[in-house]
């Protein structure tokens, strides 16, 4: 390591973002990974933490690395030609949060000028307890949730925004909002969400997520979803599949339908105007797309963030989305909403994925109201 250096605390969750494709909402609390590995779940984390180390890798920032053994670090860095120390040794296959607290403390000691983690709101809460404000913290997105404002868009941003901050480009630091959900209570359709506090994170509007907007169920915002699941339900095909993304505003269509089975935040599969699956897993969603050539995604994107796919529905993976067409993607939201969110955002985990659907999404905003809205 030369002396001008700059010095990244790096480390990666590799069990985050499991639970997302597998309708798991999630991989805190005991029993949740074996589960998901049960319904067939992969690892996210570590490939999308080596894209953002190689986007580091690639720009002409000196920097060094320490971060932890295996699976939480090592092995993702040694895909990269950056240089790196172990500082913290963890068990491999039986990582914990408290590794994560381990692994913060010997950064610290280090006198790291940026800590650099691959997780979700979990991951991101576990970092802010030990760091405080001592040091910039930024998240590679690989969770379910991410409610929290400390997320680059992508993990290739996340790679590029590092570079920014350690060159010292003109690249401002924010407090930042990290919140966690309780995941029991989601899992039951319940968003409780907590506000853990605020850490210093680069911002740039374009790059970095908003913390989540809380919902808002005053009377205009009802009116205005029940209009759109007016309109969305009129122009329903007998015999077209419809799958039906998390939301609120999603919710109201399948209220329209009088489907109270449906799921606040999951995934559900409507035909012929009743409920074929409810909180389904890619592979249940791939399972239905066989059988029905013609199918619909109706999405809503989150408030603020403006995420369609990437973040609480990745079980509307890239796989489905291009089984269904992107021709045949339905985007709706509230003038509220869309007031609070000026632009539209993707994170499929495909690049190629994320270019198509670049451009403008023509969003549905009421009865036979529709607006064009950019999406990065």
């Amino acid at each position: 390591m030369s002396e001008k250096s700059k010095k990244i605390g790096f480390l990666v969750n590799p069990v985050a973002g499991m639970g997302g494709k597998v309708g798991l909402k999630g991989t805190d609390g005991a029993g949740i990974v074996e589960k998901a590995k049960k319904r067939g779940a992969e690892p996210v984390a570590p490939e999308r933490a080596i894209k953002a180390l190689k986007k580091l890798e690639g720009s002409d920032a000196s920097t060094f690395i320490y971060t932890c053994s295996d699976e939480m670090g090592q092995s993702e860095v040694e895909e990269t030609g950056l240089d790196y120390e172990v500082v913290c040794d963890v068990k491999s296959g039986e990582t914990t949060p408290e590794d994560t607290k381990r692994a913060l403390e010997s950064f610290l000691e280090k006198g790291i000028d940026i800590v650099l983690f691959a997780g979700g709101d979990g991951t991101a809460t576990d970092i802010l307890e030990v760091l405080d404000q001592e040091a910039p913290m930024l998240g590679i997105p690989t969770g379910v949730k991410m409610h929290s404002a400390v997320f680059a868009n992508t993990p290739e941003i996340g790679g590029r925004l590092v570079a920014r901050y350690l060159r010292g480009d003109d690249l401002p630091l924010r407090e930042a909002e990290v919140v966690d959900v309780d995941e029991d209570a989601f899992r039951q359709n319940e968003l409780d969400t907590d506000l853990k506090g605020y850490g210093k994170s680069p911002y740039d509007p374009r790059w970095v997520q908003a913390a989540k907007s809380p919902t808002v169920t005053s009377g205009s915002e009802v009116e205005d979803q029940g209009e759109i699941a007016e309109w969305i339900v009129e122009r329903m095909d007998k015999d077209r599949l419809y799958i039906l993304g998390p939301g609120t505003t999603t919710r109201a269509v399948a209220e329209q339908l009088d489907i109270p089975q449906s799921t606040l935040l999951g995934v559900d599969l409507i035909k012929d105007g009743e409920l074929v699956a409810s909180d389904v897993t890619e592979g249940e969603i791939l399972e239905m797309l066989e059988e029905n050539t013609e199918a619909e995604i109706i999405v809503s994107p989150i408030g603020q963030q403006g995420f369609v796919f990437g973040r609480g529905n990745q079980q509307i993976s890239p796989k489905v989305i291009r089984e269904v067409g992107t021709d045949n993607i339905r985007i709706i939201a509230t003038p509220n909403k869309l007031a609070q969110t000026p632009q539209l955002k993707v994170d499929t985990g495909d690049p190629d994925l994320n270019e198509e659907l670049r451009g403008y999404g023509r969003v549905i905003l009421g009865y036979d109201i529709k607006r064009p809205i950019p999406v990065a």
